[in-house]
Protein backbone atom coordinates (compact mmCIF):
# COMPACT_ATOMS: atom_id res chain seq x y z
CA UNK A 1 0.00 0.00 0.00
CA UNK A 2 0.90 3.40 -0.53
CA UNK A 3 2.56 5.28 2.19
CA UNK A 4 0.80 8.41 -0.08
CA UNK A 5 -2.75 9.31 -0.44
CA UNK A 6 -4.58 11.96 -1.99
CA UNK A 7 -4.22 14.57 0.68
CA UNK A 8 -0.64 14.59 -0.11
CA UNK A 9 -1.72 16.55 -3.32
CA UNK A 10 -0.16 20.24 -3.97
CA UNK A 11 0.32 23.00 -6.49
CA UNK A 12 4.36 21.62 -6.31
CA UNK A 13 2.98 18.41 -7.62
CA UNK A 14 1.08 19.83 -10.05
CA UNK A 15 3.56 21.74 -11.72
CA UNK A 16 6.22 19.34 -11.76
CA UNK A 17 3.90 16.79 -13.29
CA UNK A 18 3.13 19.68 -16.27
CA UNK A 19 6.28 20.58 -16.46
CA UNK A 20 7.86 17.18 -17.44
CA UNK A 21 5.05 16.41 -19.76
CA UNK A 22 5.95 19.43 -21.67
CA UNK A 23 9.48 19.52 -21.48
CA UNK A 24 9.81 15.79 -21.90
CA UNK A 25 13.06 15.57 -19.94
CA UNK A 26 13.44 15.83 -16.26
CA UNK A 27 16.30 17.96 -16.86
CA UNK A 28 14.84 20.42 -18.61
CA UNK A 29 11.73 20.44 -16.16
CA UNK A 30 14.43 21.17 -13.23
CA UNK A 31 15.88 24.23 -15.11
CA UNK A 32 12.07 24.96 -15.73
CA UNK A 33 11.20 25.26 -12.25
CA UNK A 34 14.49 26.59 -11.03
CA UNK A 35 15.13 23.40 -8.81
CA UNK A 36 17.75 20.63 -8.85
CA UNK A 37 17.34 17.52 -10.79
CA UNK A 38 17.54 15.34 -7.34
CA UNK A 39 14.73 17.50 -6.06
CA UNK A 40 12.22 16.90 -9.81
CA UNK A 41 13.09 13.18 -9.39
CA UNK A 42 12.38 13.20 -5.08
CA UNK A 43 9.48 15.11 -6.30
CA UNK A 44 8.12 12.49 -9.03
CA UNK A 45 8.64 9.36 -6.57
CA UNK A 46 6.39 11.32 -4.38
CA UNK A 47 3.69 11.97 -7.27
CA UNK A 48 4.31 7.97 -8.19
CA UNK A 49 3.35 7.01 -5.00
CA UNK A 50 0.17 9.39 -4.54
CA UNK A 51 -1.61 8.44 -8.15
CA UNK A 52 -0.27 4.37 -8.01
CA UNK A 53 1.53 4.95 -11.54
CA UNK A 54 4.91 5.46 -12.70
CA UNK A 55 4.03 8.61 -14.94
CA UNK A 56 7.29 8.16 -17.06
CA UNK A 57 9.09 5.50 -18.48
CA UNK A 58 12.67 5.52 -20.35
CA UNK A 59 12.17 5.00 -23.97
CA UNK A 60 16.01 4.99 -26.08
CA UNK A 61 17.66 7.60 -24.24
CA UNK A 62 14.43 10.10 -22.89
CA UNK A 63 11.37 9.70 -21.24
CA UNK A 64 7.69 9.01 -22.25
CA UNK A 65 4.76 9.91 -20.41
CA UNK A 66 2.40 6.64 -19.43
CA UNK A 67 -1.35 7.10 -20.61
CA UNK A 68 -2.40 8.06 -16.69
CA UNK A 69 0.12 10.79 -17.00
CA UNK A 70 -1.72 12.24 -19.97
CA UNK A 71 -4.88 11.67 -18.41
CA UNK A 72 -3.86 13.77 -15.46
CA UNK A 73 -2.78 16.79 -17.33
CA UNK A 74 -5.63 18.43 -18.29
CA UNK A 75 -6.95 17.66 -14.71
CA UNK A 76 -3.76 19.24 -13.13
CA UNK A 77 -4.00 22.71 -15.41
CA UNK A 78 -7.57 23.42 -14.37
CA UNK A 79 -6.74 22.60 -10.63
CA UNK A 80 -3.84 24.71 -10.82
CA UNK A 81 -5.87 27.68 -12.40
CA UNK A 82 -8.85 27.38 -9.44
CA UNK A 83 -5.65 27.46 -6.72
CA UNK A 84 -4.50 30.71 -8.45
CA UNK A 85 -7.96 32.38 -8.57
CA UNK A 86 -8.31 30.98 -5.07
CA UNK A 87 -4.85 32.95 -3.59
CA UNK A 88 -5.29 35.74 -5.65
CA UNK A 89 -7.41 38.55 -4.66
CA UNK A 90 -9.09 40.89 -6.91
CA UNK A 91 -6.65 43.58 -6.85
CA UNK A 92 -3.39 41.57 -6.96
CA UNK A 93 -0.17 42.89 -6.51
CA UNK A 94 2.24 41.81 -9.59
CA UNK A 95 5.66 42.37 -7.50
CA UNK A 96 4.62 38.75 -5.52
CA UNK A 97 2.89 37.23 -8.34
CA UNK A 98 4.33 33.84 -9.16
CA UNK A 99 2.99 32.38 -12.03
CA UNK A 100 3.98 30.84 -15.79
CA UNK A 101 2.15 31.83 -18.44
CA UNK A 102 1.42 29.51 -21.50
CA UNK A 103 0.49 31.23 -24.76
CA UNK A 104 0.42 29.41 -27.84
CA UNK A 105 1.58 31.38 -31.07
CA UNK A 106 3.47 30.30 -34.35
CA UNK A 107 7.20 31.60 -34.61
CA UNK A 108 6.61 35.39 -36.35
CA UNK A 109 3.93 36.33 -33.46
CA UNK A 110 6.33 34.88 -31.04
CA UNK A 111 9.51 36.44 -31.93
CA UNK A 112 8.09 39.85 -32.75
CA UNK A 113 5.88 40.34 -29.14
CA UNK A 114 6.64 37.91 -27.07
CA UNK A 115 10.66 38.41 -25.90
CA UNK A 116 9.39 42.07 -25.43
CA UNK A 117 6.03 40.93 -23.42
CA UNK A 118 8.20 39.02 -20.80
CA UNK A 119 10.31 42.03 -20.51
CA UNK A 120 7.24 44.00 -19.75
CA UNK A 121 5.96 41.46 -17.24
CA UNK A 122 9.07 41.49 -15.37
CA UNK A 123 9.46 45.33 -14.60
CA UNK A 124 6.18 44.75 -12.21
CA UNK A 125 6.36 41.01 -11.51
CA UNK A 126 9.53 39.96 -11.84
CA UNK A 127 9.03 36.09 -10.68
CA UNK A 128 6.49 35.70 -13.98
CA UNK A 129 7.67 33.09 -15.75
CA UNK A 130 6.41 32.61 -19.89
CA UNK A 131 5.93 29.25 -21.59
CA UNK A 132 5.22 29.20 -25.43
CA UNK A 133 3.44 26.30 -26.95
CA UNK A 134 2.52 26.00 -31.17
CA UNK A 135 -0.51 27.38 -32.02
CA UNK A 136 -1.18 25.60 -35.20
CA UNK A 137 -4.90 25.74 -36.28
CA UNK A 138 -6.00 27.10 -32.67
CA UNK A 139 -8.92 24.75 -31.15
CA UNK A 140 -10.89 25.90 -29.09
CA UNK A 141 -10.37 23.15 -26.27
CA UNK A 142 -6.49 24.08 -26.37
CA UNK A 143 -8.20 27.17 -24.14
CA UNK A 144 -10.94 25.34 -22.56
CA UNK A 145 -8.82 22.65 -21.07
CA UNK A 146 -5.95 25.22 -19.61
CA UNK A 147 -3.40 24.18 -21.96
CA UNK A 148 -2.44 27.31 -22.43
CA UNK A 149 -4.14 31.47 -21.61
CA UNK A 150 -3.46 32.88 -24.44
CA UNK A 151 -3.59 32.08 -28.23
CA UNK A 152 -2.29 34.43 -30.86
CA UNK A 153 -3.51 33.32 -34.36
CA UNK A 154 -5.67 34.89 -37.74
CA UNK A 155 -7.78 32.36 -37.11
CA UNK A 156 -10.32 32.09 -34.39
CA UNK A 157 -11.73 29.05 -33.44
CA UNK A 158 -15.51 29.40 -34.05
CA UNK A 159 -16.99 29.16 -30.66
CA UNK A 160 -19.09 31.20 -28.26
CA UNK A 161 -16.96 30.22 -25.49
CA UNK A 162 -13.94 31.16 -26.55
CA UNK A 163 -13.27 35.32 -26.62
CA UNK A 164 -11.25 37.29 -29.29
CA UNK A 165 -9.75 40.63 -29.80
CA UNK A 166 -8.21 41.95 -33.22
CA UNK A 167 -4.53 42.44 -31.69
CA UNK A 168 -2.22 44.20 -35.02
CA UNK A 169 -3.20 43.44 -38.93
CA UNK A 170 -0.42 43.65 -41.55
CA UNK A 171 -0.26 43.69 -45.08
CA UNK A 172 1.16 41.09 -46.93
CA UNK A 173 4.53 41.78 -48.97
CA UNK A 174 7.32 40.17 -51.04
CA UNK A 175 10.79 39.55 -49.92
CA UNK A 176 13.86 38.81 -52.20
CA UNK A 177 17.15 39.50 -52.08
CA UNK A 178 18.40 42.93 -53.50
CA UNK A 179 21.86 41.83 -54.02
CA UNK A 180 20.52 39.30 -57.08
CA UNK A 181 17.43 40.47 -57.92
CA UNK A 182 15.35 43.43 -58.91
CA UNK A 183 11.80 43.82 -57.19
CA UNK A 184 8.83 41.64 -59.21
CA UNK A 185 7.58 44.89 -60.59
CA UNK A 186 4.49 43.49 -62.70
CA UNK A 187 2.40 40.51 -62.23
CA UNK A 188 4.00 38.52 -65.26
CA UNK A 189 7.41 38.81 -63.64
CA UNK A 190 6.05 37.69 -60.53
CA UNK A 191 4.72 34.60 -61.89
CA UNK A 192 7.76 33.82 -64.19
CA UNK A 193 9.64 33.76 -60.54
CA UNK A 194 9.93 30.70 -58.51
CA UNK A 195 8.64 30.98 -54.94
CA UNK A 196 9.25 29.69 -50.90
CA UNK A 197 6.19 29.57 -48.33
CA UNK A 198 5.44 27.86 -45.17
CA UNK A 199 3.42 24.59 -45.33
CA UNK A 200 2.42 23.66 -41.85
CA UNK A 201 1.96 20.22 -40.77
CA UNK A 202 0.04 18.35 -42.44
CA UNK A 203 -0.07 20.62 -45.81
CA UNK A 204 -1.51 23.50 -44.37
CA UNK A 205 -1.25 26.97 -46.45
CA UNK A 206 -0.51 30.39 -45.41
CA UNK A 207 -3.95 32.38 -46.20
CA UNK A 208 -2.47 34.28 -48.40
CA UNK A 209 -1.40 31.29 -50.56
CA UNK A 210 -5.23 30.01 -50.32
CA UNK A 211 -6.27 33.44 -51.64
CA UNK A 212 -3.94 33.37 -54.51
CA UNK A 213 -4.91 30.18 -55.66
CA UNK A 214 -8.28 31.14 -55.33
CA UNK A 215 -7.78 33.77 -57.73
CA UNK A 216 -5.97 31.67 -60.01
CA UNK A 217 -2.93 33.18 -59.67
CA UNK A 218 -0.61 30.05 -59.68
CA UNK A 219 2.96 30.35 -58.91
CA UNK A 220 5.94 27.82 -59.17
CA UNK A 221 7.28 26.99 -56.06
CA UNK A 222 10.99 26.50 -55.02
CA UNK A 223 10.68 25.22 -51.47
CA UNK A 224 7.85 24.96 -48.74
CA UNK A 225 8.92 25.45 -45.20
CA UNK A 226 7.40 24.44 -42.23
CA UNK A 227 7.12 28.17 -40.38
CA UNK A 228 8.90 31.42 -41.09
CA UNK A 229 11.94 30.61 -39.48
CA UNK A 230 13.24 28.37 -42.32
CA UNK A 231 12.46 31.82 -45.04
CA UNK A 232 15.94 33.61 -45.08
CA UNK A 233 17.84 30.74 -45.86
CA UNK A 234 16.54 30.27 -48.59
CA UNK A 235 15.87 33.66 -50.25
CA UNK A 236 19.69 34.67 -49.47
CA UNK A 237 21.72 34.57 -52.87
CA UNK A 238 18.65 33.50 -54.68
CA UNK A 239 16.38 34.64 -57.09
CA UNK A 240 13.38 33.39 -55.23
CA UNK A 241 10.64 35.41 -54.13
CA UNK A 242 8.58 34.82 -50.73
CA UNK A 243 5.02 36.24 -50.30
CA UNK A 244 4.41 36.74 -46.58
CA UNK A 245 3.62 38.98 -43.68
CA UNK A 246 5.38 42.29 -43.87
CA UNK A 247 5.95 42.33 -40.43
CA UNK A 248 8.43 40.10 -40.60
CA UNK A 249 10.72 42.53 -42.47
CA UNK A 250 11.45 43.92 -38.72
CA UNK A 251 12.18 40.37 -37.45
CA UNK A 252 13.23 37.37 -38.88
CA UNK A 253 13.60 38.77 -43.06
CA UNK A 254 15.19 42.31 -41.95
CA UNK A 255 17.74 42.73 -44.33
CA UNK A 256 15.78 41.76 -46.93
CA UNK A 257 14.07 43.81 -49.42
CA UNK A 258 10.47 43.69 -50.10
CA UNK A 259 7.68 45.29 -52.07
CA UNK A 260 3.95 45.01 -52.26
CA UNK A 261 2.67 42.25 -54.29
CA UNK A 262 1.51 43.27 -57.97
CA UNK A 263 -1.99 42.56 -57.49
CA UNK A 264 -4.46 44.20 -54.66
CA UNK A 265 -4.87 41.17 -51.57
CA UNK A 266 -6.23 41.41 -48.49
CA UNK A 267 -3.86 41.73 -45.53
CA UNK A 268 -3.39 40.03 -41.94
CA UNK A 269 -5.41 40.16 -39.15
CA UNK A 270 -4.09 38.66 -35.81
CA UNK A 271 -6.00 38.02 -32.88
CA UNK A 272 -5.22 37.53 -29.12
CA UNK A 273 -8.00 34.59 -27.82
CA UNK A 274 -9.07 33.82 -24.15
CA UNK A 275 -11.50 31.38 -22.71
CA UNK A 276 -14.65 33.12 -21.59
CA UNK A 277 -14.19 32.12 -17.75
CA UNK A 278 -10.55 34.42 -17.27
CA UNK A 279 -12.92 37.41 -18.67
CA UNK A 280 -12.97 39.26 -15.35
CA UNK A 281 -9.56 37.40 -13.85
CA UNK A 282 -7.07 40.42 -12.55
CA UNK A 283 -4.15 38.43 -13.21
CA UNK A 284 -5.68 37.06 -16.69
CA UNK A 285 -6.72 40.44 -17.48
CA UNK A 286 -2.82 42.25 -16.76
CA UNK A 287 -1.94 39.53 -18.91
CA UNK A 288 -3.72 40.64 -21.67
CA UNK A 289 -3.36 44.33 -21.07
CA UNK A 290 0.43 43.62 -21.15
CA UNK A 291 0.60 41.96 -24.36
CA UNK A 292 -1.45 45.25 -26.29
CA UNK A 293 0.96 47.52 -24.38
CA UNK A 294 3.73 45.31 -26.00
CA UNK A 295 2.04 45.30 -29.57
CA UNK A 296 1.39 48.98 -29.60
CA UNK A 297 5.38 49.49 -28.38
CA UNK A 298 6.99 47.25 -30.74
CA UNK A 299 5.14 47.15 -33.54
CA UNK A 300 4.61 50.55 -36.19
CA UNK A 301 1.11 52.20 -36.12
CA UNK A 302 0.39 51.15 -39.29
CA UNK A 303 0.45 47.44 -38.02
CA UNK A 304 -1.69 48.46 -34.89
CA UNK A 305 -5.74 47.73 -35.06
CA UNK A 306 -7.93 49.12 -32.95
CA UNK A 307 -11.10 47.50 -31.93
CA UNK A 308 -13.40 48.86 -29.16
CA UNK A 309 -14.20 45.68 -27.49
CA UNK A 310 -13.80 41.99 -27.29
CA UNK A 311 -15.91 39.72 -29.44
CA UNK A 312 -17.33 36.07 -28.24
Amino acid sequence: MSKFDYSHLDGQLLQLLLAVLEEGSVTRAAQRLGVTQSAVSHLLDKLRGITGDPLFVKSGRGIVPTARAEALAQPARLLLEDMQRLATPEQFDPASLQACFTIAANDMQRDLLLPALLRRLRLQAPLVRLHTIPSGVPSAEMLRDGSCQLVLSPRPPDATDIVQKRLFETPYRVFYDARVRAAPDTLADYLASEHVSVLYHPRRMLDIDQWLQAQGVLRRMAATVPGFAGIAAFLQGSPWLASVPGLLGQGMLQGFASCALPLPCPSLPMYMLWHLRHQHDPVQRWLRQSLEATAAEVLPPSAQAVQPAAQT
